[in-house]
């Protein structure tokens, strides 16, 4: 046990002196205030800057140190990066497809989403000082398609809490409002978009490790459906876990950007990157016209009730689709305790034990996880 404690602490402590050395050692304009063309390239769509680098009136590398130098900012804020990888975007952004549908644009990648020569420990000290064999099915189609990986971004040991705290990397904090939680598990990428350091990011999503982050930091989200977005090669906390299975999921800072991103993905095949995913190409859908379109409203689950500002955020929606001419019904709410009873069964079938099998003696945990853990654990 004292081996094993005395392990978890040296891992923890070199992996966050590898992280500061490799801020503090790049190139003097990464530390620098802003620009005013640094800030005019944060201001655009994803859509504006990719038809700016395929006509050359800006260059991946311009782009890149405007963004890699708000990432900085946003990481001294909030510590949300783990895996800091500049340095080499620099040669990436360099090579970058030029013509490629996310040509030039910098995308970040939860800690688990696998770069060929990074870690993603995914905040378990035992898997610190083991970088990847390989880039991932979804970066490989990422580079291809012309964007440029440059940070990852932090998680909670195990990916399974609505916090994002572990002893390798601390904890990240709101972007809006210090000592407040900025979500989980992708919590690092809702943070980063936030506070305007990335336009494109990368989560995953099992029960709500997309959606709850956006909701916390105010950006846009999608959870993916199973087999409908890239996941092939990246690390898992839980691999072999099929019964509720996580998805890759795109998150950005806005909805045009959020379809931009899928219109992108798609447009590269990813089925050609990764046989799990569905040959199913990107559909436009149109609402019908000439006739309402009926919306279902789940008002309250029985359990929680939703907090004063997210019912009024229900009900200004529901008041401008009304006021469109639309129909609005109120869902009932299935069993959640049923829910819960299914998907736990499903979720952690062994206990726990794959999600825990990294985990060092003493090593924290979050206070919701660790009990969780431990009932799942009683006969």
């Amino acid at each position: 046990m004292l081996f094993s404690y005395l392990s978890h602490r040296r891992a923890c402590r070199d992996k966050q002196r590898e992280r500061a050395e490799r801020i503090a050692s790049l190139k003097p304009i990464y530390h620098e205030p802003l620009t005013s063309q640094d800030k005019e390239i944060l201001s655009r769509s994803v859509s504006s800057l990719v038809a700016a680098v395929q006509t050359s009136s800006l260059s991946p590398s311009d782009i890149l140190v405007a963004y890699a130098k708000k990432a900085l900012q946003a990481h001294a804020q909030t510590n949300c990066l783990t895996e800091v990888m500049i340095a080499s975007a620099e040669n990436w952004a360099n090579t970058a497809n030029r013509s490629g549908p996310l040509a030039g644009v910098p995308v970040s990648l939860k800690d688990l989403v696998s770069v060929k020569g990074w870690d993603s420990s995914m905040g378990y000290s035992a898997l610190v000082g083991k970088p990847m064999a390989a880039d991932g099915a979804l970066v490989r189609l990422l580079r291809d398609a012309g964007a440029v990986p440059y940070v990852k971004t932090n998680v909670p040991m195990t990916m399974l809490s609505l916090e994002s705290t572990n002893d390798v990397f601390g904890s990240t904090e709101n972007p809006h409002k210090k000592g407040y939680t900025s979500g989980g598990s992708s919590a690092g990428e809702a943070v980063l978009l936030a506070l305007g350091a990335a336009r494109l990011g990368i989560g995953t999503d099992v029960a709500g490790s997309v959606r709850a982050p956006a909701h916390f930091s105010g950006v846009y989200s999608i959870k993916a459906s199973m087999y409908r977005f890239l996941k092939q090669g990246s690390a898992s906390s839980m691999p072999g876990q099929e019964g509720v299975p996580a998805t890759h999921s795109p998150m950005t800072r806005t909805l045009e950007d959020l379809e931009t991103f899928w219109r992108a993905v798609f447009q590269m095949k990813p089925w050609d990157y990764d046989y799990s995913v569905l040959r199913i190409p990107w559909r436009d859908v149109k609402l019908p016209e000439g006739r309402p379109v009926r919306w279902g409203v789940l008002w309250d689950d029985g359990v929680i009730a939703p907090s004063p500002a997210c019912a009024r955020a229900l009900k200004t929606v529901t008041n401008i689709l009304e006021k469109n001419g639309h129909e609005v019904v109120t869902l009932k709410c299935p069993s959640p305790y049923e829910g819960l009873q299914i998907a736990s069964q499903l979720l952690l079938a062994d206990g726990g034990k794959t999600a825990s099998k990294n985990h060092h003696t003493f090593e924290s945990n979050d206070a919701g996880m660790t009990s969780a853990f431990r009932g799942l654990r009683l006969p």
